[in-house]
């Protein structure tokens, strides 16, 4: 069922069925990553689970902007229930973007669908139009603000024109990576230090699995 509702533009999908385990399974990632494929993660992190369909709904909304060589954006909210993060909204602001930058715009709107709906923001999602799937030191600083926030949060990024992986799925390792972070006070595209534990400053995620059976709302605020 889908569902266009006013002023602000709101699609609502739903999958049929209900929550079964038989609909959901790990994200898998094409290609080889030696540098980003284990989890240095020490502390137990929640489940989150998300529907495959989302992804390909952002792509698809994101689709005139990556023709045009320009990034695109969204926030991703999701509620708790027993123990596991489900991403049920994805929020996609006013934005200003360039081809390898995208910055939101009147952030007021994305936090109160999210109060409204008593979501957590646990990740974010942009595209890299004509680059390839990986996190930009910029793209670290903006998760930082997520991940210090909420453990699991993670990243997506879309990258439609890299044939090895046309998506990630990634966070920062802790505690290397968010003290990299923490400690770094540069703005703009900047190298980073190596973490002192030897680990990589982010990696994929590995408690993220895909729930074909998930309803989710998207909110397209341009």
């Amino acid at each position: 069922m889908v569902t266009l509702s006013s002023p602000s533009p709101s699609l609502s999908f739903v999958e049929g069925g209900t929550c079964k385990a038989s609909h959901v399974s790990r994200v898998l990632f094409s290609g080889p990553d030696t540098n980003h494929g284990e989890s240095s993660e020490t502390n137990i992190l929640r489940d989150v689970h998300i529907s495959e369909r989302l992804l390909e709904d952002f792509t698809e909304l994101a689709r005139e902007n990556t023709e045009k060589d320009l990034e695109t954006c969204g926030t991703l909210a999701a509620f708790l229930e027993r123990g596991i993060f489900y991403v049920t909204t994805l929020i996609i602001p006013k934005q200003e973007s360039t081809s390898n930058s995208c910055q939101a715009m009147n952030e007021v709107e994305v936090f109160s669908i999210q109060n409204e709906r008593e979501l957590y923001p646990v990740g974010w999602i942009h595209t890299h139009p004509s680059q390839g799937c990986f996190m930009s030191s910029v793209d670290l600083h903006t998760h930082y603000s997520y991940q210090v926030m909420v453990p699991e949060a993670f990243a997506i990024v879309v990258a439609p024109t890299d044939s090895s992986k046309s998506y990630g799925i990634f966070k920062l390792t802790n505690p290397g990576g968010m003290e990299v972070l923490r400690s770094c006070s540069e703005t703009g595209f900047h190298p980073h230090k190596e973490p002192e534990d030897g680990n990589p400053v982010y990696e994929h995620c590995s408690n993220v699995y895909k729930n074909s059976n998930l309803r989710f709302e998207i909110f397209d605020l341009r």
